[in-house]
């Protein structure tokens, strides 16, 4: 019995190998927690990072129904493809109505100006009636002096019954009827000066009549290009090459000016949008070098660079960013978005926009 007691008491001895293989775990743990220590040291990384790409919204200008359809679901296009058709033929109309009033205000413009070019002519035989009745009434003054002049002369000679009295009545009907032609052309002078400043006056109107009709010309213009441009918006082309989404329009749908209906995604420009955390952000930096692994493909490897940081977190771009003066503030560690581009073009045709990635930036 004293024999079995002591042989239980006696500790057991531990294998040579477990220790051995402790020692390893412990050696290679101990060495992968430096290198990793180390590694954190100079580069930073996260998994909350997904592709993006440049998308175009498919937007029409123009309500109406669809007339055709030229696109499917997923299909690639070229920019200036036709992707679908408005029917057309309100807009056509309009076109026809507004070139129909351009011209009905054209034909008043030409009427306009017709009138205001005879008003002009008839200002201008006023002018020339004007400047023969002024020349006239020099000579007329001339006749009148001369014959006053005949008529003292006679009147003197007459008093000393020098001439006869036939002569005397003869000087005094010369002087008279002087007096009277330049009281006529007198009167002529004062009706082409009136009929001067009601022509005058009719081209003032005249020409505030071409004013309104070449406004109206032009406003008839605008109203054509509009109706031009809204015929053009029928046809709806892809704005850039790229692949369209989910389609989803058929042929007879009524369409909205403004409707969103399909997405066209460029997607030879892809790069990574990575929200670091905030502590992660003080070594970073524009032109960093990225490590790029994306989930969909684990066995690709991708590089990249910094490209740019945004300029605020991610919470203050929310509809409802938070606000920390409202008394109820919890510290919560903020993302900053960081955009970055690939450097390489191999293997980028297999990518989509919106798969998952996780990005390290080499900071050191």
């Amino acid at each position: 019995m004293e024999n079995n007691t002591s042989k239980e008491q006696q500790p057991k001895k531990i294998s040579k190998r477990f220790i051995i293989a402790l020692i390893l775990i412990i050696s290679i743990g101990g060495t992968f927690g430096v290198y990793k220590y180390l590694y954190s040291l100079s580069h930073v990384s996260t998994d909350n990072a997904q592709i993006a790409a440049d998308v175009y919204y498919v937007i029409p200008h123009v309500g109406g129904y669809v007339q055709t359809v030229h696109v499917t679901d997923n299909q690639i296009v070229k920019k200036g493809d036709t992707l679908l058709v408005i029917d057309d033929d309100e807009y056509a109309l309009k076109v026809s109505e507004a070139q129909a009033a351009l011209e009905i205000a054209k034909s008043n413009l030409e009427v306009t100006r017709q009138n205001l070019n005879l008003s002009e002519t008839q200002v201008s035989t006023a002018d020339a009636s004007i400047a023969g009745a002024e020349t006239s009434i020099e000579a007329a003054e001339i006749r009148v002096w001369r014959a006053e002049s005949d008529f003292k002369r006679y009147e003197d000679l007459y008093q000393k019954n020098v001439i006869t009295k036939q002569q005397y009545e003869q000087a005094l009907a010369e002087k008279q009827a002087a007096e009277k032609q330049l009281d006529v052309i007198k009167q002529q002078k004062v009706v082409a000066d009136k009929q001067k400043g009601s022509t005058a006056s009719q081209t003032k109107v005249a020409l505030s009549q071409i004013k309104v009709a070449e406004a109206n010309v032009a406003q008839h213009e605008v109203v054509l290009k509009e109706a031009l441009l809204n015929l053009s918006y029928c046809v709806i082309t892809a704005p850039v090459d790229g692949q369209i989404s989910t389609v989803g329009i058929t042929s007879g749908q009524l369409l909205k000016a403004g409707q969103s209906l399909f997405n066209i995604v460029l997607m030879k420009s892809l790069w990574i949008t990575a929200n670091f955390k905030e502590t992660q952000m003080t070594d970073m930096k524009v032109g960093q070098k990225v490590k790029i692994e994306i989930d969909a493909y684990p066995k690709d490897n991708f590089e990249g660079t910094v490209t740019s940081l945004s300029p605020a977190t991610g919470a203050l771009f929310s509809i409802l960013p938070p606000d920390n003066a409202t008394g109820n503030f919890v510290k919560i560690v903020q993302r900053v978005p960081v955009r970055i581009d690939f450097t390489e073009s191999e293997n980028l045709d297999k990518l989509r926009p919106g798969l998952s990635a996780d990005v390290t930036v080499t900071t050191k």
